[in-house]
């Protein structure tokens, strides 16, 4: 019997993801999740099926806890389509990422786990896929300069900036990692 009380199952999965991060996919069990959302034994199977459906859960909030707050939406748009304002963007979306350390780290979990289940691929897929498409529409929209390219290249530089500062961050000073955000934006951002 599947569970209905929606803050009790968000609980969980946030749980979940705290699990994820810390222990890595192998140590995600129900036992673990009931553990970390102090709640009695059992309870996290009460809530999902499988295990599956536990990682499908927590991949979906992860990107749920990722989006921006509407204040931080309009600010964006009320500032002027330049270099200065992307290099600002970029540096908000790295510190909002970055605040959610165990979410980024339970996302690059989910993402291994995803090479060995199709069903999760292919929800990390569509929403990755999503989140993609979603950053291009935005910035074509909002007049910045530069193109989908870009955009494209700027996830894919900033990802691993991420992964950089959450597993290692001893690599790069955090002035470096300000500066390294601001020569991605002048180097790959054409008026």
């Amino acid at each position: 019997m599947v569970r209905r009380n929606v803050e009790r199952r968000v609980a969980l999965v946030d749980a979940a993801i705290e699990v994820l991060a810390r222990e890595g996919a192998r140590g995600l069990t129900f036992r673990a999740v009931d553990t970390e959302a102090a709640v009695p034994t059992g309870t996290a199977s009460n809530y999902f099926a499988n295990r599956d459906a536990l990682l499908i859960q927590a991949g979906a909030r992860v990107y749920e806890r990722l989006q921006p707050d509407e204040a931080t939406i309009a600010r964006q748009r009320a500032s002027a389509p330049d270099r200065e304002t992307y290099v600002m963007l970029m540096r908000e979306v790295i510190g909002r990422i970055s605040a959610f350390r165990a979410g980024y780290l339970a996302l690059l979990e989910l993402r291994l786990e995803a090479t060995r289940r199709p069903e999760l691929r292919a929800l990390l897929t569509e929403r990755v896929r999503a989140d993609v498409d979603a950053n291009v529409a935005y910035h074509e929209d909002s007049g910045l300069p530069g193109d989908a390219t870009a955009v494209r290249l700027l996830y894919l530089a900033f990802n691993w900036l991420i992964v950089e500062q959450l597993t290692l961050p001893g690599v790069f000073s955090e002035a470096e990692r300000d500066q390294l955000v601001m020569a991605a934006v002048e180097r790959i951002v054409t008026p």
